[in-house]
């Protein structure tokens, strides 16, 4: 019990200094990014920096995969090195046992990213979109799905315009039906409302068909001043890939909320699949850290005599990323209808484990 908790403290003690030292790259790098990405904005260093560390939960929780590997060849290569593991075995404990401990310890750690993590990473990335975008555009665009429909916010120069759908047409993405628009001035106050039976988004323009128009002005009697439309153009700033891009950013929305949009998508006739997927993906991240120290651990867990240190961790690296590879490719495959949900989301971690501990068993007999 003492050689584990020692083992469990040297990985953890790897994980923390090697999570550090990418951490500190990642905000270095990103600031760099976000000073090209708003060059054209005067934007003080204060909110550059601001946007950065918005933006650093999210990547931390990217490379996650890539600090457990390098954790469990930082530990195995210094424990073969100090020959920790030859007395290890001497005393009759085998090299499987001793991973027992670096493997729960990313166990937790993979829990700990989807109870916690996950839900910081939801809010940083949607309050950095929001800002980005409030930056680029003087004002914010939204979008929420609901079991009462689909809602859009949209800015501009001259104001906000809130956009209520109650379905979707053109398989949920850019024909909205049953439209109700409420258009503001940039001070706030009530401009028009609008009410079509579709609305389809053009260049720059909503296209709205069979429309009726009731002007909010002060001293108007909006019945009265109403005016119908077999057709009416109401820019915007949003663009397909605006709006596609909101529905597709599944890290804005955490694990806890997932099961309700999902609800609240099929009922306003989206496709579900890219945020089913998703949520497996991230109730099966502990079981794939821990197959990411597996595979750190075959390759390293052999004493520095032997020779080949640099050949056995780079060949550690690369099947790691090769299993990242193929679980990003399984997720895509998920996401397109082409695998099932469960097999796309849980066969690669379960298939690295079992490929890592066949090695393990094969080395150990050997």
């Amino acid at each position: 019990m003492i050689l584990d908790r020692y083992f469990a403290r040297r990985f953890l003690q790897s994980f923390l200094v090697i999570g550090c030292v990418f951490l500190t790259l990642i905000i270095l790098i990103d600031l760099i990014e976000q000073v090209r990405r708003f060059d054209e904005v005067d934007l003080s260093f204060g909110r550059l920096l601001h946007l950065t560390l918005l933006n650093a939960p999210a990547a931390i929780s990217e490379i996650l995969p890539l600090l457990m590997i390098l954790a469990t060849i930082a530990l195995f290569v210094g424990l073969a090195r100090s020959s920790e593991l030859v007395v290890t075995r001497a005393i009759g404990r085998s090299g499987i046992r001793a991973l027992v401990a670096p493997a729960l310890v990313a166990l937790l750690i993979g829990l700990f990213a989807v109870t916690i993590l996950n839900p910081i990473v939801a809010a940083t990335s949607e309050q950095y979109k929001r800002l980005a975008d409030s930056y680029r555009n003087n004002g914010s665009s939204a979008l929420s799905i609901s079991s009462e429909g689909l809602w859009l916010r949209q800015g501009g120069a001259d104001g906000q315009s809130v956009i209520h759908a109650t379905g979707t047409g053109e398989q949920g993405e850019f024909t909205l039906l049953d439209v109700t628009i409420l258009t503001y001035s940039a001070d706030g106050a009530p401009v028009r409302r609008i009410v079509a039976d579709s609305a389809r988004l053009g260049d720059k323009v909503w296209i709205l068909e069979n429309v009726k128009s009731w002007p909010l002005e002060g001293g108007l009697n909006p019945e009265t001043n109403a005016t119908s439309h077999a057709t009416f153009e109401l820019p915007t700033t949003l663009t397909q890939d605006r709006i596609l891009d909101t529905l597709g950013q599944q890290d804005t929305v955490s694990v806890y909320d997932l099961p309700q949009l999902i609800r609240d998508l099929q009922q306003a006739g989206f496709s579900t699949k890219h945020y089913e997927v998703w949520l497996h993906v991230q109730l099966a991240r502990p079981i794939f850290l821990v197959s990411m120290v597996l595979i750190g651990a075959v390759f390293t867990m052999r004493h520095v005599r032997f020779g080949g240190t640099g050949i056995a961790v780079l060949t550690a690296v690369l099947l790691g990323f090769g299993i990242y590879f193929i679980r990003n490719f399984a997720q895509i495959l998920g996401e397109n209808g082409q695998l099932p949900i469960y097999l796309s989301a849980w066969a690669p971690p379960v298939a690295a484990i079992l490929l890592s501990i066949g090695l393990l068993l094969h080395a150990e007999d050997g």
